[in-house]
């Protein structure tokens, strides 16, 4: 959404109309979530009605507008923000880097990460270092892709020098990835972000899935892994916070990986240190 110095009531309007298309919603739609009628809606998209600050922020929840984009959303009907960005390691986030490090180290002996709304990695435990250097030295990984340091795993896994030379059924992986990639860029709202992600799927060189999946014995499609003959299969799941208030917290995501395979989990098993240890930042 556009965002800039000199907000006023104008950018309401286009911005609230675009994220009501953004969510697909007839106005008529809107008014049911929000609670208001389909008049006040319209009549707030065309500016015969000026939005309280209860109003814009009952619309952000009924549009499922991120955080980040309320406080513009905000800003451009002329209120302060209403939602702070803090650090991870400030101390009014202690509760939730506490919650955090739990979450990975309870999941060791498998790989999982915690990554930003730009898959910045924020956060990870043992195993997803073992599993990041299974590949050779993740620093060599990091400047073969470009990477400025702050490792993107979204960059990583589908930059040709990344992880993708060791992901074997890639071809059927990325359009899955793309198309969630896409679908983040679409909620996100930011064009920055649709810009970063935009370049992203460039990168990966192939199309969202558009076509009806191959039926598959398992309900979800894992990604195998071939690093040099040692092979490993793995599928992921993700976890967000369910209350956030802020906006890092909003935009932070956990990604866990599962052994897809007995061989894997066998892998990962063996290979396990302590698991009271071996979270990193």
């Amino acid at each position: 959404m556009a965002q800039g110095a000199q907000l006023d009531n104008q950018d309401f309007r286009m911005m609230c109309r675009q994220w009501r298309r953004y969510r697909k919603l007839s106005q008529m739609e809107l008014a049911l979530a929000a609670n208001v009628s389909q008049r006040h809606v319209s009549w707030l998209e065309t500016g015969r009605s000026k939005p309280s600050r209860e109003m814009v922020v009952r619309l952000s929840e009924a549009l499922d507008i991120p955080l980040r984009e309320r406080n513009v959303l905000l800003r451009s009907a002329g209120f302060a923000a209403a939602y702070r960005e803090s650090r991870l390691d400030d101390p009014a986030m202690e509760p939730v880097l506490d919650a955090l490090e739990h979450v990975l180290r309870h999941h060791e002996p498998f790989p999982a990460v915690v990554v930003d709304r730009s898959w910045n990695v924020r956060m990870k435990n043992r195993a997803m270092d073992l599993l990041f250097s299974l590949g050779g030295d993740p620093a060599e990984l990091l400047r073969d892709v470009g990477d400025d340091g702050s490792m993107n795993l979204a960059l990583m896994s589908l930059h040709p020098k990344g992880l993708r030379r060791y992901i074997a059924n890639f071809d059927r992986i990325a359009p899955m990835f793309v198309g969630r990639l896409k679908r983040e860029a679409i909620a996100s709202g930011d064009p920055a972000m649709q810009e970063q992600y935009t370049r992203l799927i460039e990168l990966a060189g192939v199309a969202a899935a558009d076509e009806a999946p191959t039926p598959e014995v398992m309900p979800v499609l894992p990604m195998q892994l071939d690093f040099g003959g040692l092979r490993l299969s793995v599928f992921s799941v993700i976890s967000t916070f369910g209350t956030p208030q802020d906006i890092t917290a909003d935009e932070i995501r956990i990604e866990g990986f599962y052994p897809a395979d007995d061989a894997t989990a066998t892998f990962f098993r063996q290979r396990a240190a302590s698991p009271a240890e071996g979270v990193s930042v």
